[in-house]
């Protein structure tokens, strides 16, 4: 990082009050009262116009849904080649539109689970590392709100035993780096409710310096009720001095998908499971003083990896989200949505 960047944002706080305010770890909301972006050049705007275009009113209108609504862009691997412009773009089109941008970094390695997995290795660390000053120069003192490395903590144990404290280090890096800018809230990953005991999870956000950023974010990847995540973001805001919070409410409007296995264990249909529904809307109107927001932090209409497709935009999964939404915070009553589900994984499936 250049030498002058931190001179140069301390003049942009010191200038920029709202920028004073990203940084209020413990104070009044920061989100509160904030304009969040929504990319009209997204794909869900894409096909909503597309479909208008063809006639096809009724799916455009289901498209619309999630068009309408800010969502988070996400930044990593795949933001090159351009990584400065793209980022650049994403900034400066929010503030013409008198927004703020929602940005979910996800760039440390993590595309597999084994023993032996190094997550690319001390020469990736070192990439990373780079990638995370650079991200930092190029916001500079812009007004942002990062989630931050969604499912790093949770999948800790998937790399081999000798390089989970370096993946730490690693992400602790970045939270220091990032945690500098003067216009960024940031919120670190911490899993979801339907994951890891929060114990076990406040000690890992203790190590990668929680206490620098406004606090943490749940339900990212995962399809767990915005109420269990409220319960469990409680409990661990609790171990880590009365943290805030954020929920992904994306992709739960229809809760998860759980199953168990013939050991009794509870397994989690994570992977693009059938049948879900977008969640409750973008909003700081939330259950709890210490939630600051509900927030699309994943990309609903997105197909995943694990499902044998690209990472990219997948209509028919956006109609299905879209078709199925609700505002449910929690099951209904006289319903048996999300209880355990006695069949076997493959009845789910992924579109």
């Amino acid at each position: 990082m250049p030498r002058l960047l931190p001179v140069l944002l301390l003049g942009a706080l010191l200038l920029c009050p709202s920028a004073a305010q990203a940084q209020d770890l413990d104070g009044p909301n920061p989100l509160e009262g904030l304009k969040l972006y929504s990319d009209r050049d997204a794909p869900a705007w894409h096909s909503y116009r597309w479909l208008m275009r063809k006639g096809q009113e009724g799916r455009a209108n289901l498209v619309y849904k999630i068009a309408r609504e800010p969502r988070a862009i996400w930044v990593g691997r795949h933001t090159s080649p351009h990584f400065a412009k793209k980022v650049r773009l994403i900034i400066d089109g929010a503030k013409a539109d008198g927004a703020v941008p929602i940005m979910t970094v996800m760039r440390a390695e993590a595309t597999e689970c084994s023993p032996t997995y190094q997550g690319g290795g001390p020469r990736a660390d070192r990439v990373t590392r780079r990638w995370y000053r650079r991200l930092a120069h190029v916001i500079g003192g812009d007004r942002v709100i990062i989630g931050f490395e969604p499912d790093s903590l949770g999948t800790i144990s998937c790399l081999a035993p000798s390089r989970r404290d370096d993946r730490l280090q690693l992400l602790r890096y970045g939270v220091n780096v990032l945690s500098k800018l003067p216009g960024a809230t940031i919120y670190i990953e911490a899993g979801a409710s339907d994951w890891e005991a929060s114990f076990r999870m406040a000690r890992k956000l203790r190590k990668v310096g929680i206490h620098k950023v406004r606090g943490f974010m749940l339900n990212v990847t995962h399809y767990d009720w915005t109420a269990n995540n409220v319960r469990y973001g409680l409990d661990l805001s609790r171990r880590l001095g009365g943290k805030h919070f954020v929920i992904n409410t994306a992709q739960n409007g229809r809760g998860p998908v759980h199953y168990k296995a013939s050991n009794g264990r509870r397994i989690n249909i994570w992977c693009s499971p059938k049948l879900r529904g977008l969640g409750p809307v973008p909003t700081t109107d939330t259950a709890h003083p210490l939630v600051d927001a509900y927030l699309w932090l994943n990309r609903p209409g997105y197909a995943q990896s694990c499902a044998g497709r690209e990472i990219d935009w997948f209509l028919p999964r956006a109609l299905t989200l879209a078709r199925l939404a609700t505002d449910w915070e929690r099951p209904p009553r006289g319903t048996r949505f999300g209880h355990f589900k006695p069949y076997p994984p493959s009845v789910f499936g992924v579109p």
